[in-house]
């Protein structure tokens, strides 16, 4: 179990909770040891009066008597249950809860290269499917434990002091079920994480697919993925199978040994009697009671421990992500304020998962207030340049700096909070336009959302629909085009107004006449305010106070517009094809 020990800290802080849940539990099982006495209490009355020792009225009354106390012990006992309910199943609840939000909080600080490695399915499957698992250990498996547990310690004692023989036969089947219990638990372990892992793949795939479905359609794929969705059904299946035919073999042998356990408290039991070794029937009936309830303690001692090993297997699977540490860490803990100079001296940046070298011996500087744009062919490493700055990778070799200052000497939640970054992939939220713009800047008005979105020539589209701002996009902004998803993308950006703009490539998916005037209201709002923009547009860069141009992750040409279209090389090549489109 040393997996679960993770849990200990949580453990600890709900531990008043607990040991009032647990006190509970021990008084509500103490309540529940009382009516096998009185139970044989009652039959010793009737055979007083069956042997004419106890008159019919005093018997009556006694019964009576007895009666009463075995119904309010019940009553007293189901009360303390239900408080047991609340208290320890409560805590189950606060340990999930905690624990989801551990794992999404680690998630956050992860680099980019774990997303890169891992798959969403698996990512989603670990935080519900998972934690779920555990939450069983923290909450219903202590609870039973200490239910069984209690009755043990408590009944055990208490039926040898009463009958040594009797109870030793009565309990002679349960080593038996231990070592049953223990063979059987270490095999439920084993397939309990191959059921956990085949989760992730089911999650994996069906998130794949349901993000992917216009492709799937477009390509009339159905038929397709519903025979992998099958054969993957029939594999989780027979995963299933495997762990619930094991699972199948706890209820059967305890209910058989249980039985076995009557049988002998029956035989043993009427013997002794008959032998004159033990005074009333009465201790026959209490032991089949005694037994009886130690049916369902045994059986839950089955099914705890199938809980445990399940939450041992899926622990371990949230623990291999916890551990993961980010590569990504801010080294300074003050605030560091960001003016907005940027310089790169010598920098060289492979990505780690494909050995793709994106920048080779890269240098250049932007000024604060000055606007660059970044151009060259696709793989370039136009939109690596942006990461670095934003410092979503660290890089190989050479230096960055920023306001003269190492990147990595800079508290990185200031540098990332002075910029405000435009992906060439724009994502949106599942969420109202609003909330998509004030992703920007929490506390915003709406009259400065309104703003934002006229600057960046989306509000008209906006308005449009039936709702407006308060319109709810589809997964990942599906309800919009790709020219609005850019445009909303650009207004959440503008809102933030940091000293930093990225701009990726952002206007790919609109016409020239938006593009020119996006790019206008852009030149006004980023005055004085350090702007890098990623193009494949000379139109977008013609107006940049300088222009650089990337080839294989090398810098081939630097300058203006007019610098740089006065001599032969791609930007001017590039400047001429696009001018001769425009024209035809």
């Amino acid at each position: 179990m040393k997996e679960l020990q993770h849990l200990n800290k949580y453990f600890r802080k709900y531990r008043f909770k607990l040991l009032v849940g647990i006190i509970i539990t021990m008084v509500a099982r103490i309540f529940q040891l009382v009516m096998p006495s009185y139970v044989k209490k009652s039959i010793e009355v009737v055979e007083g009066y069956i042997g004419n020792n106890i008159l019919k009225s005093e018997a009556k009354e006694m019964l009576l008597e007895y009666i009463l106390i075995i119904v309010g012990a019940a009553l007293l006992s189901g009360f303390f249950t239900f408080l047991m309910r609340q208290t320890i199943i409560n805590v189950s609840r606060y340990i999930e809860y905690d624990l989801k939000n551990e794992v999404f909080d680690h998630y956050q600080l992860l680099s980019l290269n774990f997303y890169k490695k891992n798959r969403t399915g698996d990512l989603m499957n670990r935080i519900s499917e998972d934690v779920n698992q555990v939450r069983l250990y923290g909450g219903p498996a202590i609870m039973y434990g200490i239910q069984t547990l209690t009755l043990f310690v408590c009944l055990v004692p208490l039926m040898f002091i009463k009958a040594p023989v009797l109870a030793l036969y009565a309990l002679l089947p349960l080593p038996i079920l231990s070592v049953l219990i223990y063979q059987i638990s270490k095999i439920i372990h084993k397939r309990s994480t191959i059921v956990q892992e085949f989760l992730s793949t089911l999650s994996t795939f069906t998130q794949e697919s349901f993000s992917g479905i216009s492709v799937i359609k477009a390509y009339a794929l159905e038929p397709k993925v519903n025979a992998e969705l099958n054969n993957l059904a029939l594999d989780g299946k027979s995963k299933s199978m495997d762990l619930a035919k094991v699972n199948a073999w706890f209820f059967p042998l305890m209910i058989l040994l249980i039985g076995i356990s009557n049988i002998f408290v029956i035989y043993i039991g009427g013997k002794q009697y008959i032998d004159g070794e033990i005074a009333s029937i009465g201790i026959i009936a209490e032991f089949i009671l005694y037994v009886n309830m130690l049916t369902w303690p045994v059986a839950v001692v089955g099914w705890v421990t199938s809980i445990v090993q399940r939450a041992e297997a899926s622990q371990k699977r949230i623990n291999q992500f916890l551990q993961e540490e980010p590569n990504i860490v801010s080294t300074v803990k003050e605030e560091t304020p960001i003016k907005g100079k940027i310089e790169f001296k010598n920098v060289t940046f492979t990505y780690e998962d494909t050995n793709i070298t994106a920048l080779n011996n890269i240098s250049f500087t932007v000024n604060k207030g000055q606007t660059v744009a970044i151009l060259g062919k696709t793989g370039s490493g136009k939109s690596t340049i942006l990461d670095l700055i934003a410092r979503l990778y660290d890089i190989d070799s050479g230096e960055i700096l920023i306001d003269d200052v190492p990147i990595k000497e800079l508290n990185l939640q200031s540098l990332r909070q002075s910029i405000g970054a435009v992906p060439q992939d724009a994502f949106l939220f599942s969420d109202t336009i609003k909330n998509n713009i004030k992703f920007g800047k929490e506390n915003s008005t709406d009259e400065e959302i309104i703003a934002v979105a006229k600057k960046a020539v989306v509000h008209e589209n906006i308005m449009g629909f039936n709702k407006q701002y308060e319109t709810v996009l589809g997964e990942r902004g599906i309800t919009l085009s790709g020219g609005q998803k850019q445009r909303v993308s650009i207004a959440r950006a503008l809102l933030k107004d940091p000293q930093i703009y990225l701009f990726d490539d952002c206007l790919s998916a609109v016409d020239t006449e938006t593009e020119e005037e996006i790019l206008n209201q852009l030149k006004k709002e980023s005055k004085n305010k350090t702007t890098l923009i990623v193009s494949h547009r000379v139109s977008s860069a013609k107006n940049a106070d300088k222009i650089i141009v990337l080839e294989n992750g090398k810098l081939i040409q630097e300058g203006t517009h007019e610098e740089l279209n006065s001599v032969e090389g791609y930007y001017k090549e590039l400047y001429m094809h696009q001018l001769s489109e425009k024209e035809k």
